[in-house]
């Protein structure tokens, strides 16, 4: 169930990528303070890609992620990642560590008791806020038409309906 939610955000985020034009994925947005689409769906995947890097040895550090240009730059590549990704996420539960900092100014690591499941749920709703951040960016750059819960969270548009009826 988790899994089809995480496919479910990548087919909406692959649908919108595809009407891009690289020129468009890779232009600053002044409304994301220069920030290109291509960056946020750089940020998207690399978390992902933390979490399947770190499965084996029940470890996953964010802070640690390649920040790989290539990603940001390559539309293509992106779309591929997605689907790389979606296909990977089918994994059992384990118990794992998540190794973070959280403060620049401190050397010192917290490491926090998390599980793979709790992670990819987190990926997934870290991956909506950044859809509702490349929203504004895609309506910056393009006359593209998003669906109304693009970049919305599940339980937003879940509450939304109830409030409807």
């Amino acid at each position: 169930m988790l899994q089809q939610a995480v496919q479910n955000v990548f087919v909406q985020l692959s649908a919108s990528l595809n009407q891009l034009t690289p020129r468009q994925y890779n232009q600053p947005c002044n409304n994301l303070f220069n920030s290109t689409i291509g960056q946020h769906v750089r940020h998207i995947i690399e978390l992902f890609q933390c979490l399947a890097c770190g499965y084996q040895n029940g470890k996953v550090n964010y802070e640690k992620r390649k920040r790989d240009a290539g990603i940001e730059n390559n539309k293509e590549l992106a779309l591929h990642l997605l689907k790389e990704i979606c296909l990977d996420l089918d994994k059992p539960n384990k118990d794992m560590t998540l190794e973070n900092t959280y403060d620049e100014h401190s050397a010192s690591t917290l490491f926090i008791k998390t599980n793979y499941l709790r992670e990819v749920a987190y990926n997934l709703e870290h991956a909506v806020h950044h859809m509702a951040l490349i929203r504004v960016g895609i309506s910056e750059v393009s006359g593209i038409e998003l669906p109304e819960t693009y970049g919305v969270a599940a339980s937003t548009t879940k509450f939304k309906q109830t409030c409807v009826q």
